[in-house]
């Protein structure tokens, strides 16, 4: 009698890592594997871990990751691939005992490696092409780890930030065609999936590389003009200049559109914002904020902020601490410098010490929480809808439109459906 084939994936850090991990978790499923319990006794046949490099620490961590599946695991296959694999395949394969090790690309290969790797037992390193920037497609209709549907648009960067090594272990910005999109949307409400979270590495750029005069606001109205029984499409992030008439509208006509919107926007100093790249004006961007909140008074409105660029003076962090309380975002996603080899960041002049980094992150964080309570305050009482995700046991998490969180306990399944509740602490 064959052996059941059992596979375990890890994935750290961004929504499309998640949305990747799911794709080859898909495909495994569909190709006789089942998944590995933690819990039980016994091995798994097969281990992927899908790294990140967006930080020095979330290196780090995949090492870390990579070394523990590694020594739990010694007889099964280790499959390891993303951003910090494509930059590091020597290393992951060396000296941290990886049989199989790709980058961010030839991911819908993964049984033919496998089975390569069976045939000949040689680790197996596939490298990214250099020149081959074309939309590698991948597909999920059902989700192993999540309970809102992840849906991957477009992968690669072309902006390169001078901090950001993003754009060099991606590639070039490559957009997944349309109908394959609105094919998959349809199919996951289909599957019964209430929210469906759009994600991309910058989404800014999707359907320039492909089409005219059809860009991500193009998108997101056929998406919501198709699909009117879809309860809820989320953002995962938007760039300001994303923010054009088109979506503006889109805001004002679709209610199914979350009441949240995360806008990066790293740094409020007009010195630092030049220095990192950022291709935008700080009065526009406030502008674009104001816009939105004309249409949606009470919507969420979430940011990314770097602490500590090279060149940063007390007054220029100052100038985006004061930046940020005048926006009144909801919560401030803080992150202190972390210098990219090979990036122009690394090389800049003047670098702000890891005290006064550090220093300038609490502060930041405090601020973040002052602003979160104040927004989260303005619902108490309310009646609010959720989504539930089950936590562990029968301890549910719950998520609103405009991102409320709510922990919620039921002897009853309610992974997956809409519960009204009173919003409070």
């Amino acid at each position: 009698m064959e052996k059941h084939l059992t596979f375990l994936i890890k994935f750290l850090g961004c929504k499309v890592n998640s949305y990747e991990s799911e794709a080859l978790a898909n495909i495994l499923l569909n190709n006789g594997y089942s998944l590995f319990n933690e819990e039980e006794e016994g091995e798994p046949d097969l281990i992927i871990i899908n790294t990140c490099a967006v930080t020095n620490t979330s290196v780090i961590k995949d090492k870390k990751t990579i070394k523990h599946y590694r020594k739990c695991y010694p007889n099964a296959i280790l499959f390891v691939m993303g951003c910090y694999s494509s930059f590091g395949y020597d290393e992951i394969a060396n000296k941290l005992g990886a049989d199989i090790v790709i980058g961010t690309q030839n991911r819908d290969k993964i049984i033919q490696l496998i089975n390569d790797y069976k045939t000949t037992k040689n680790r197996l390193i596939l490298r990214d092409s250099k020149t081959d920037f074309n939309y590698e497609e991948l597909k999920v209709s059902k989700f192993l780890f999540n309970t809102r549907a992840y849906l991957k648009i477009q992968d690669g960067c072309n902006n390169f930030c001078s901090y950001c090594l993003i754009p060099f272990v991606r590639g070039r910005s490559r957009s997944r065609k349309k109908e394959d999109i609105l094919l998959e949307v349809k199919e996951l409400i289909k599957n019964d999936y209430k929210e469906i979270v759009l994600t991309g590495i910058d989404m800014t750029s999707y359907g320039l590389d492909c089409y005219t005069n059809y860009n991500f606001s193009n998108l997101l109205e056929d998406i919501l003009k198709e699909n009117p029984d879809l309860y809820r499409l989320r953002i995962s992030s938007i760039e300001e200049s994303n923010i054009d008439e088109k979506f503006l509208f889109l805001l004002k006509k679709y209610s199914n559109l979350a009441d949240h919107l995360h806008v990066p926007l790293q740094s409020g100093s007009k010195k630092i914002v030049e220095l990192m790249h950022r291709k935008y004006n700080l009065a526009e961007f406030e502008e674009k904020i104001n816009l939105i909140r004309k249409i949606r008074p009470n919507i969420a409105i979430t940011t990314d902020i770097i602490v500590g660029f090279p060149g940063e003076n007390e007054e220029d962090f100052l100038e985006t601490y004061n930046f940020a309380r005048k926006i009144k975002f909801s919560k401030i996603h803080v992150f202190p410098f972390s210098p990219r080899k090979g990036t122009i960041a690394e090389k800049l002049p003047n670098k702000v010490d890891d005290k006064t980094k550090k220093d300038r992150v609490k502060r930041l964080i405090d601020l973040s929480t002052q602003l979160e309570n104040e927004y989260n305050s303005r619902f108490y009482g309310n009646k609010v809808e959720f989504l539930m995700e089950n936590i562990k046991g029968n301890l549910y998490r719950g998520h609103s439109s405009n991102f409320l969180e709510m922990n919620f306990e039921s002897d009853k399944n309610l992974t997956g459906k809409i519960i009204e509740l009173t919003y409070k602490k």
